[in-house]
């Protein structure tokens, strides 16, 4: 039962935190040029993306809410999963990670009809992102690395048999 409470509570702590971030850039930076913090390297500027990563799937708003629920329904389905375990914590951290980022652009996409962008790595000129897209990210690579690095096989077998 407590990593219910500690995944809930860490789930709407990051996704307040994408949802105020957002809200910065919006009063902030929307109908200016930015504002650099690292000249040439990085900025913090303004953006409506309509699609997904990228701009992919431009428009297709119903279709990427969808996908979402889909994805947060096997978020949610592993996290059940998971013995409540110290070895476990991660791959629960993990998973609060990709479900905050997820419900974070998916807040934008209904209230709004798009995702409000405001990162933007200048230098190697990378597509504007957000906070809900790096915990995405970061979460999606750390996922890796304790698949890769730390969990053993017969770890999986302990979430298979629950």
């Amino acid at each position: 039962m407590k990593k219910y409470i500690y995944g809930i509570l860490g789930f709407v702590v990051l996704v307040v935190l994408d949802q105020l971030s957002k809200f910065a850039a919006v009063t902030n930076l929307k109908g200016n040029d930015g504002i650099s913090l690292i000249d040439g390297v990085f900025r913090l500027m303004y953006l409506e993306n309509y699609g997904a990563a990228f701009g992919m799937l431009k428009n297709k708003r119903v279709f990427l809410v969808i996908v979402t629920v889909i994805i947060l329904a096997l978020v949610l389905f592993g996290f059940s999963r998971i013995p409540a375990t110290k070895r476990f914590l991660p791959l629960q951290m993990v998973l609060v990670g990709i479900a905050a980022g997820a419900v974070g652009n998916m807040i934008d996409r209904i209230v709004n009809g798009y995702v409000t962008d405001f990162l933007y790595f200048e230098l190697i000129n990378f597509p504007v992102f957000n906070v809900a897209d790096c915990y995405v990210v970061i979460a999606a690579v750390a996922a890796m690395f304790l698949i890769i690095f730390y969990y053993k096989d017969e770890d999986f077998e302990a979430i298979k048999k629950k």
